[in-house]
This record gives C-alpha cells, structure tokens and sequence, in this order.
C-alpha cells in the first residue's frame, strides 16, 4: 500500500506539474502573442500617420479644394498676420510677404489644393495653409501661393489656376524671386 500511495502521489504531482508548466507557457505564448500584435499595431499607426509626409510624387488625387468661393455673407477664417509671423516662419522676406499676397486673394486660395496633401490635417484647401503658420515653413504653399497670385493678377479664374496646380505649373515658382512679387 505505502508504494502504491506514493506511486499514486507522485502521479498525480506530475499531472498536477505539468498543467502548471502548460498554462504557464500558455500565459508565456499568449503574452507573446499580445505583445507581438502590440508592435505590429504600433508599426502600422506609425505608418499611417507618417504617410502625410511621404512626398506628393508618391500621392495620387487631387487635395482637398472648394470648387467654388464661399457662399454670400460667409466670411473666411482670416489669414494670419504677417506681423505674427517670427523666428523660422519669418527667415526669408518670401515668407512674410506670402501672407501680405494671401490676405488680398482669399477667396481665389480658398478654392485651391494644396499639394503637400495638408488635407490630412484637416485642410480644406491652400486658404487653410494661410490661417496660421503652415504656409511659412511649407514650400508647396509658398509657391502655389504665389503662383495663384500671379495668375490671379494675369486675370486668371480660380478655376484656371486650379488648373495650372495640378498640372504642377507651381513648382516652377522661385521663392527667393518671389519677395519682390506685387
């Protein structure tokens, strides 16, 4: 009997060893697997709300815009003030004097895109960039901003200046020649 008790005990010690080595490595695995799907989790936001910045050559569409001005009687968020602009945002003549250009063509600019794809921000369109200080350390503002003014200026319509954004005529702005724009 006394061998049979202890052959019975150490049995049952072993089954009772080996559930707790397996709900063991099973919380080991499962914490594993939980941390792994944490990292991937984390990677893919990160991917995600890095994709703004990827640049727009790899983007496709067309940005947000206001295919027409504002209704009468709606008044445009105003455009930043220059005299508030400071430090980076007010390094080169260019940026500071954008901001004098954007105040006299807002509704002209509320009905552009914006190819830095800001629309991700919560841009409705190259008005928005103007509304703080966006515009100032973007260079694809800078110029569709003074590229729609000098359009503007040509008397081109909202519409033809949209037209020549996408077409990336834009890019051909000089910003350091574009200070002296009025």
């Amino acid at each position: 009997m006394f061998g049979r008790n202890a052959f019975s005990n150490d049995s049952s010690y072993n089954i009772r060893n080996s559930r707790g080595n397996l709900m063991t490595l099973g919380l080991f695995r499962s914490k594993i697997v939980y941390r792994s799907l944490t990292v991937v989790f984390l990677f893919l936001v990160t991917l995600t709300v890095s994709a703004q910045w990827s640049s727009p050559q790899e983007e496709g569409g067309l940005p947000a815009y206001n295919a027409a001005p504002p209704p009468k009687g709606t008044k445009l968020p105003p455009i930043f003030p220059k005299s508030e602009l400071w430090g980076a945002d007010a390094q080169n003549a260019y940026q500071t004097h954008a901001y004098e250009l954007a105040a006299k063509i807002p509704n002209v600019i509320h009905q552009q895109p914006c190819y830095c794809y800001c629309d991700r921000m919560g841009h409705n369109s190259l008005h928005s960039c103007f509304e703080n200080t966006h515009g100032a350390q973007c260079a694809t503002c800078l110029k569709e901003l003074y590229y729609s003014y000098q359009q503007h200026q040509k008397g081109k319509t909202a519409t033809q200046i949209r037209a020549g954004i996408v077409k990336g005529e834009w890019k051909q702005v000089d910003l350091q020649a574009a200070a002296s724009i009025n």
